[in-house]
Formats: structure tokens, sequence, C-alpha cells
């Protein structure tokens, strides 16, 4: 009863009369004031809790300071003012109301509230409280700014004293509420700031996201285990430094074991029905989605602490190859497996499943086992178990078998592996003249005749096969020469291996033997598969150009003659003995025919039968009846300029130009302004028109096209260095550059070569010169020694003369002889 009569009293006043709301917010407001007692400024904030949303401008501009005041001071002391005044700032900055003044105010209440780091630091101090209403309200308040303001939030966060070991404690909180509370605020905080994200991380973030998912039964929880691996997806995306901590740890084999699967198994081990054959529910495939994410992370880290590479890559190969997991996650199986594990495929066995009819995914048949290569294989030329639904061509399907193409482009990189492929579709070598090739899946796809109806399975099927075919030639001139001497068997033959590879009956009955083959008629001479390409363009344009058709099956006709194209383009580019073939099994004429259309319907199929014809005039090099020469004056006919038209407009189709690295399974129809009033057949229907390899094959090497056909039939090729990819390009403009860097680097060492010699030469000659130097010195030497002596013995004589003559003058003057004063002078100054 205080409590009530203490807010009536804040809201009546003194008088008892009535007042407006801006006289109850202004009297509310002077109670919030530190020198109102302490159940007076309560009372006051309880009233304004109330009156917060309705009158978020007058309580923000009067009392959001006083509130923000009570916060840093009051709320540690009293749990009930806390809760309150936490709230009644939630909702002055709650922007989802649906007015702009209602809106502009809760922005300006944010900014006003951040101004001051101590608030957030204040709410961070709440979140330790014991009061579980406290801790919760702070939670929230927390999550409202972070949506408004996140920097500002994690700028103060990360000053905040024991903030984070406060944050990570609320998610082991028994109360669930609370706990889903803060693992929501904890994902917003931890957006875009890895500093927070390796504090967190070494506070034990990790331990505690993977408690929450474990305590609460793994990846069937919902929404809740979802939200905590986003979380562990957010700490670990773009921050090399927790995932080195997060290899470090015991967590990395719980996300195999959320999946059930073994994280220590082995090669030669089996995988269990339980991880193959799991339940599935919505959930559940978002939570594995973001198992698959992380594995995906850590196996791109790849560092020195993964232990569980081997595990992981299992894992994505079984589950894309052998479960019943939704299509969308084998889709992610796929793009996360690395470039480096596509070598396992052939190695590595799988047991594939298949649902049974009219169970509802409940019951699945084994079928048996296969490399994890054929699998592939199996799943682009069919599609997911063995083209069950195949001819809704959904976009989860298409999807999927696109994913794989690159999966088998990654596995194929290596032009040693390429020729191994090709060449098993050779005839046997020992089996003499008259033998044919094998029909493997990819050779019965691309042998599958135009049959009218068109069929939209095989078209697809055609589709695919012939997209693998083109990664194996593409600029390998060594597949391309293998490719030409595929002969494949009769008609006949090759339709009785229809059906997939892998089924076995769920009964365990073996499977049905297969028919013995028809002998080919050796007086019929055999078709290489390149004549027989020719041959179905030919009749596909034939079949094409009757008036019955409906205009879904007009453009599944269009679909088969521009893959059709889009193969043989790939396969003639540089290589002439192939162009050679081509024209001789009548493929000129089908080209010019088509070219020399007037209409206007689909500019793509003319624009394509101008770059093949382009093409064969290019690289028609070889002798034959049908030459460079032979060609010219038909091109000339039909227009340079013309031709050079249609490449153009093929170019600007939309169906090419929106083609993109991993987006090439297109929505039904584009364009939509090909065939006015046309609807798809099902919902989220798709259509394949073009791959990016070859929309990247075909950017590279127009513009080359072009200059051929106005060239003279006696030019050069003009072709050299044109005929990559991008990446191919790439690769051979480096290529370049090293060799011309190792043409300078052993032109520098000849010329140091030449430099160390001469200045041998120079050492040498100067040694002699040296040599022939002191030679002569010592001769010098010798000589001065010699001259030296002379003037010693020279002196020593002089000496002994002037002694003598003194002695003898003194003699004379003893004898009284007389001696010349000259004598005497010279005397005195020889003996000074």
């Amino acid at each position: 009863m205080d409590f009530f009569s203490q807010t009536y009293t804040a809201l009546r006043g003194p008088t008892g009369a009535q007042q407006t709301p801006e006289e109850t917010i202004a009297r509310l407001a002077d109670r919030l004031s530190p020198d109102s007692q302490l159940p007076d400024r309560r009372a006051a904030v309880l009233a304004l809790k109330g009156l917060a949303r309705k009158h978020k401008v007058l309580v923000g501009e009067r009392c959001l300071g006083g509130l923000s005041r009570i916060i840093r001071e009051d709320a540690i002391l009293d749990p009930e003012i806390a809760r309150a005044a936490l709230e009644a700032v939630t909702t002055l900055i709650d922007s989802s109301d649906t007015h702009s003044d209602q809106r502009e105010a809760a922005s300006t209440n944010v900014e006003l509230v951040l101004k001051d780091a101590s608030f957030v630091h204040s709410i961070f101090t709440l979140l330790k409280d014991e009061d579980f209403y406290v801790r919760y309200a702070a939670c929230s308040l927390l999550s409202a700014l972070l949506a408004s303001h996140p920097q500002t939030v994690q700028a103060a966060f990360l000053t905040a004293p024991d903030g984070p070991a406060r944050v990570v404690s609320l998610l082991e909180d028994s109360r669930d509420l609370l706990a889903r509370e803060a693992l929501h605020m904890l994902t917003m905080l931890i957006r875009k700031s890895s500093e927070i994200q390796k504090v967190l991380a070494f506070d034990g973030v990790f331990e505690k996201l993977f408690g929450i998912v474990t305590r609460e039964g793994g990846l069937e929880a919902g929404q809740y285990a979802e939200e905590a691996l986003q979380a562990v997806d957010i700490l670990l995306r773009f921050n090399a430094s927790n995932q080195s901590y997060f290899l470090e740890t015991q967590l990395p084999s719980t996300l195999c074991t959320l999946l059930y699967f073994n994280p220590r198994v082995v090669p030669d081990e089996a995988v269990p029905q339980e991880f193959a054959l799991q339940f599935w529910n919505h959930n559940k495939a978002q939570a594995a989605s973001h198992v698959l994410d992380i594995i995906g992370i850590l196996l791109t880290a790849k560092g020195p602490a993964l232990r569980e590479g081997y595990a992981y890559t299992r894992l994505l190969i079984e589950l894309a190859f052998a479960s019943n997991a939704p299509t969308t996650l084998k889709t992610q199986c796929l793009r996360h497996l690395p470039a480096d594990a596509t070598p396992m495929l052939p190695e590595m066995v799988v047991t594939p499943y298949m649902p049974v009819p009219e169970t509802n995914g409940e019951e699945w048949d084994k079928l048996e086992v296969a490399t994890a290569l054929d699998a592939l294989i199996e799943l682009i030329m069919h599609g997911e178990y063995n083209g069950l639904d195949a001819e809704k061509r959904s976009k989860v399907g298409m999807d999927l078998r696109a994913t794989a193409v690159d999966v088998f482009e990654n596995f194929v990189r290596d032009s040693s592996v390429k020729e191994a492929i090709v060449a098993g579709m050779l005839p046997p070598a020992s089996a003499g003249p008259s033998a044919r090739s094998p029909v493997t899946p990819l050779l019965f796809g691309l042998l599958t005749p135009p049959k009218p109806p068109p069929e939209r399975v095989l078209i697809v099927g055609f589709q695919f096969a012939a997209i693998i075919f083109a990664h194996l030639l593409r600029h390998t001139p060594n597949c391309k020469a293998l490719a030409r001497q595929i002969l494949p068997p009769s008609p006949v033959a090759t339709n009785e291996v229809a059906g997939g590879a892998f089924f076995v009956p769920a009964d365990g009955r073996p499977p049905p033997a297969a028919p013995e083959p028809i002998p080919e008629d050796d007086d019929d001479e055999a078709q290489t598969l390149l004549q027989i390409l020719a041959e179905h363009l030919s009749l596909a344009f034939l079949l094409r150009s009757r008036d019955t058709w409906s205009t879904h099956d007009s453009r599944e006709w269009d679909r088969w003659i521009i893959m059709h194209l889009c193969l043989l383009s790939q396969w003639l580019w540089e290589d002439p003995k192939a162009v050679r073939m081509f024209l001789e099994a009548g493929g000129m004429g089908v080209l010019v025919e088509q070219v020399n259309q007037h209409s206007e319907t689909d500019v793509v199929i003319t624009g394509l039968c101008a770059f093949l014809l382009g093409i064969c005039y290019e690289f028609n090099r070889e002798p034959g009846e049908i030459t460079r020469a032979t060609m010219h004056p038909i091109l000339n006919r039909l227009g340079p300029s013309t031709l050079a038209g249609r490449l153009t407009r093929l170019r600007e189709d939309e169906r090419m130009k929106i083609v993109q690295p991993g987006y090439w399974v297109l929505p039904c129809p584009t364009p939509r302004s090909l065939t006015l009033g046309f609807m798809s057949r099902y919902e989220e229907e798709t259509e394949i028109w073009f791959d990016w390899s070859f929309v990247d094959f075909w950017k590279s090497v127009n513009q080359t096209v072009i200059r051929g056909l106005m060239q003279d039939p006696d030019a050069p090729p003009s072709s050299s260095g044109t005929s990559q990819s991008g990446e191919s390009v790439l690769v051979a403009s480096l290529r370049d550059a090293l060799s011309k860097q190792a043409l300078e680097i052993d032109d520098l060492k000849r010329r140091l070569k030449e430099v160390t010699a001469s200045q041998t030469t120079v050492r040498c000659a100067v040694a002699r010169e040296l040599e022939e130097v002191q030679a002569e010195l010592a001769t010098e030497k010798t000589k001065r020694a010699e001259v030296e002596k002379e003037q010693e013995d020279l002196l020593v004589l002089l000496d002994e003369l002037s002694d003598k003559r003194k002695r003898d003058k003194q003699k004379m003057r003893e004898a009284g002889w007389e001696v010349s004063e000259d004598e005497e002078d010279g005397d005195e100054e020889d003996e000074e």
C-alpha cells in the first residue's frame, strides 16, 4: 500500500488538482533529485516508466538525466529502483515506434545517455546484481544500445571493470530467459570488433557457448542453439587469433559429435547409418548450417593444430554424397570442401542412399558402394538421388549440381588428371582396330541424341556433361588430341546402358544383369565423338525449325543447341585438327545457314554460331577441301561487320551478362522479355544457359575472333597469347614475367661471369706487373748497395790520402822545405 500511495501522491500533487502531462512529468523530474528521499525517487521512477512510451519526448527532455544518475548511483543499492530505471531508459531509446517524432526522440535520447562512458560501465556493473530482474533489464538495455550505437558501447565495454567476466558468466545462468537475453546481447556485442572477440575468447566464451548447445540437447534445441553457434561463427570468422586459440582446445571435435560423426574416424572405417540417416527439421538444419560454416572456417585456416582435418573432410564428403541431409546442407558441404582435398575423391568409398517412394522419407534403400568421385559425377549428371526430382529443376537441386561442378573443376586442375580421365574414354589399345570406347557416365551424357519432344531431364544432363567435358579440354592440347580419338559405340548399344549405376534393391536381391552389348558392324565407319556432336547439332537445328513446338519446348531446344555450340567453341579453339574434323562433318554449312537467318527471336544462337564460325576461320590451318581461302568469300558475303555485330549483341544479352562466379543457375525465365507471357512450370524453377567458365573464356577471346574475321586468308594466326581465361591469362602473364626475369638473371650471370673473368685477368696482369716491379726494385736495391759500398771505399781512401798528405807536409817543414800558404789553409780547412 505504501508503494501505491507514494505513486499516487507523486502523480496527484499536494493539492489534488488535475495536472497536464507536462506538469506531471516536471514534478516527477523534480522528485528524481538526489535531495529527495529514496522512496520518493523510487515512486517517481516507477511513474515515469509508465509515462515513457506515450510521452517519450517530454520524459526524455526532462527526466533522462535524472534516470541516468539513478542508474549510476542508486541502482546498486535498491533493486526495485534499478529495474524501473533500466526499463524506463530502455523504453526511451526504443526506436521501433511508427511515429517519426518518437523515433527521432529515441535517437536523441541514445546520444544523450552515451555521452558519458560511466553510464555504460554502470550497466555492466549491474550484470552481477543478485536480483534476476535487474540483470535481465540491464541485458535488455545493453541490447537496445548496441542495436543503435554499437561502436560506442563496444568502446565502453573494453574499459569497463570486469566487463568480460560478467558477460560470460551470464551465459551459464540457470534461468533460461536471462541466458537467452545475454546470448542475444553477446551476439551484438562481438560484431565487427576483433578486440572484444579476443578478450571474450580468453575469458572462456567458447566453452560457455558450446555448453549452451550441449545443455539444450544439441542441434535439435532450435533457435537457442542456433544463436549460440552463430556467436561462435562470429568469434572465429576473420579473427586468426581466435582461430588459433580455438584449435588448441578440445572443442573442434565437438563439431563432429554434434552431427553424430566420429571425430576419430580412420580411412578404412565405415560411417554408421545413424549419421547418414538422421532426422532433420528446419531448426536442426539451420543449426547444422552454422556448424558447417565453422568447419569451413577451420579448414580454411589450416593451422598446425587442426587435428580433425581428415574428420572434417570426411564429414563433408559423406554428408554431401551419402546422407539424407537437406539439399541446402549438401551444397554447403561441397562449397566448404577444400580444393586440396579433392584428390581424396577417387580413394574414398561411400554408401549412397535412395528414399523409397511414397514413404515420406521414412524408408531408404541402400545403394551399392562407390567412390566419392563416382558419386560426384552421378550427382552432376543426374541430380540428387539419381534424378528423383530433376524434372522440376528446383533452385536448391540445380545449385547443388552447379556446386558439384566446381568441386570437379578443382579435382581436374592438374593436367595429368585431365589426361587420365579423357584417356579412359578411348577404345582399349589391345582390342583391335574395330574397338569402340567404353560407355562411361560422362560419355553417355554427351551422346544423348536430340529426340522430339525434348526431354527436360536429358537436356539438363547433357548441359552438365558438356560443362564437365569442357573443363577437361579447355586450354589442354593433349586432352584435345586424345578426345579426337574417342570412338563411341553405336546408338543402340549406348542406349542399353541407361539408368543409375549404383542401385541395389531394398530386399537384398542382386541387381539385374546388364544386357549383352550389341556387336558393332565392322563395315560401318566409326564416327568420332566430335563428328557425332556436329551431327547432333545439325539435327537439333532441324528439329528446332518446326513450327509445332510450344514455348517451353522451343526454349528446351535453344538450351540444347547453345550448350553444343559452347562445347564445340572451347574444343575447336587452338585445335586446327579438330576444326578440320568439324568442317568435314558438315559444320560449315550448319553455321552459315544459322548466321544467315534474319530471325530476331533470339540473338544468342546466331551470335554463338558467328563465334564458332570465327574460330573455325581462325584455326583452319590444316590442309583439306574447306580452307581459309574458300571460307573467306562466304564470310565476305555474310559481312564481317554483321558477324561482329552479332557477337556484340550476344555480349549484351542478359543470359550472359549476369553470369558470374558462383552464379550461373538463373531463375526461370531469363530474360523475361524473350518470350512474353511465359510462365515457369514449377515454383522456384531455374535454368542454365551458360556456365561461368565459358563466359570467362568467351570474354577473353571474343575480340580475337572479331579481329580474325577481318583478316585475309593468308594472314598468320592472331590468337597467340589470347586463348586463355582470366585466371589462365594471369598465370600466363606471371609465367612471362618469370621467364623475362629468368632471362635477366641469366644475362646478369653471364655479365657477372665476364666481369669475374676480366677481374681474374686484371688480377693476373697486376700480379705479373707487381712481380716485375718487385724484381726491378730488388735489382735497384742491389745496385744502390754496391754504389754506396763504392762511395764508402772512396771516402776511406780519401781519408787515408788526407792523412798521408798531412804527414808529408809535416816532414817537409821539419826538413826545412817551403810549404805554400794555400796548402796550409787548405789543410786547416780540411781539419776544420
